[in-house]
C-alpha cells in the first residue's frame, strides 16, 4: 500500500516592512534620541528637582547624623553634589564632540539634502545636549546651596570650576550661529555682567567682622557687584569667598598658575584679575602681592580701598 505524499511549496521569506521593523526597534530597545529624530520627552521641571535633591540630603542627614558614621557625613554629601557637577562635565564633552561634528558637517556641506538633513540633526542634538547640560548644572545648583544649609559652608570642586550657565535662545536656527552663540555664552558665564570689584588678603589675615562689614557697604553701592578675589583656601579671600556665597553675589576666582609661572604666578595672577577692569580694589593686610595688586590698580587709575592698616583677628 503506497501513500502519496503531497509536496508542500516552501513558504517564501517575505521582507521585513518597514513598519514592523520600526515596531521591532520600539519594543527592543524602546526610544532611542538622535537616531531619527530628536527626544521629545520634557526635561524635570525646577521644582520637582529641588524638591529631589532636598529629599536626598534630608534622608542621609537624618540617617547618619547622632551616629558612629557621622564624621563621614560631610564626605557623602560633597560627593553627592560632585555627582551631579560630574554629570555636568560629562555632558558638556558631549557638546565638544557635538560641535567638532557640526564643523565637519559644515565643511562638508554639498547642496545635497542628505548633508544638509545630517547638520540641522546634529544641531538639534546640540541644542539638546545644552538643555540637559542645564539640567544638570541646577541639580548641582540645588545641592550646593543644601550642602550649605545642613554644613554652613560653601561647596567647591576638587578640581576645576563652579559654572553656571543660561540656555541658549531656541530661535537659534543656524550651525555657525550655534557655535558662536556657545562661544559668547561661555565668556559671559566666566566673566559675569555687572560692577566689578577686586578683593585681596594675606592668608593670616583673618578678622571677619571687618571684611564682611566692608563688602556689606560695598555690596550695598553696587547691587550687581561681581567679586573678584584670588581663591586662597584660607584667610582673607577664604572669608570674602563665603561672604559671596551667603551674599548670593556671583565670585571669580584667579588662582595663580604656579605650574606655568612659578614664583611669578601671584603677580600674573594679579595682572589677570586687573585685566577684567574692575571699577575698585580692595586691599586688606597681607604680603608684596597685596602691595603688587594696589600698586598696579593705582598705575590704572584705580583707588584702592586700602585697609592694610589693620591686624588681622
Amino acid at each position: 500500500m503506497t501513500t502519496d505524499h503531497v509536496q508542500q511549496p516552501e513558504e517564501t521569506d517575505h521582507p521585513q516592512s518597514t513598519t514592523g521593523a520600526v515596531l521591532q526597534e520600539l519594543a527592543l530597545y524602546a526610544h532611542r534620541p538622535f537616531c531619527d529624530e530628536a527626544d521629545p520627552r520634557p526635561l524635570p521641571e525646577d521644582r520637582r528637582v529641588a524638591g529631589a535633591v532636598a529629599d536626598i540630603f534630608d534622608a542621609l542627614v537624618a540617617t547618619l547624623q547622632d551616629t558612629r558614621l557621622e564624621p563621614d557625613l560631610e564626605d557623602l554629601l560633597w560627593g553627592s553634589t560632585n555627582l551631579f557637577h560630574r554629570a555636568a562635565e560629562r555632558v558638556e564633552r558631549e557638546l565638544d564632540d557635538n560641535e567638532q561634528a557640526q564643523r565637519c558637517s559644515q565643511r562638508e556641506q554639498d547642496g545635497s539634502e542628505v548633508k544638509s538633513v545630517e547638520l540641522e540633526r546634529l544641531l538639534s542634538e546640540g541644542l539638546t545636549l545644552i538643555e540637559r547640560r542645564d539640567s544638570m548644572e541646577f541639580f548641582r545648583d540645588c545641592a550646593t546651596e543644601q550642602f550649605r544649609l545642613h554644613l554652613r559652608k560653601p561647596w567647591t570642586p576638587r578640581t576645576g570650576s563652579v559654572a553656571n550657565r543660561k540656555m541658549l535662545t531656541a530661535s537659534m536656527i543656524d550651525s555657525r550661529d550655534f557655535i558662536d552663540a556657545r562661544r559668547r555664552a561661555e565668556r559671559e558665564v566666566l566673566i559675569p555682567a555687572g560692577s566689578k570689584i577686586a578683593f585681596t588678603a594675606g592668608q593670616d589675615f583673618n578678622d571677619h567682622r571687618l571684611i564682611w562689614e566692608v563688602l556689606d557697604r560695598v555690596h550695598a553701592k553696587h547691587a550687581d557687584m561681581v567679586l573678584l578675589h584670588g581663591g586662597s583656601t584660607s584667610g582673607g579671600e577664604r572669608i570674602a569667598a563665603c561672604w559671596a556665597d551667603a551674599r548670593k553675589v556671583a565670585q571669580i576666582a584667579f588662582k595663580p598658575d604656579w605650574a606655568r609661572h612659578r614664583k611669578a604666578a601671584p603677580f600674573k595672577r594679579n595682572d589677570e584679575m586687573l585685566a577684567v577692569l574692575p571699577i575698585g580694589v580692595i586691599i586688606f593686610p597681607g604680603t608684596g602681592i597685596q602691595d603688587n595688586l594696589a600698586d598696579k590698580a593705582r598705575a590704572m587709575g584705580i583707588r584702592p580701598m586700602d585697609y592694610r592698616n589693620h591686624s588681622g583677628g
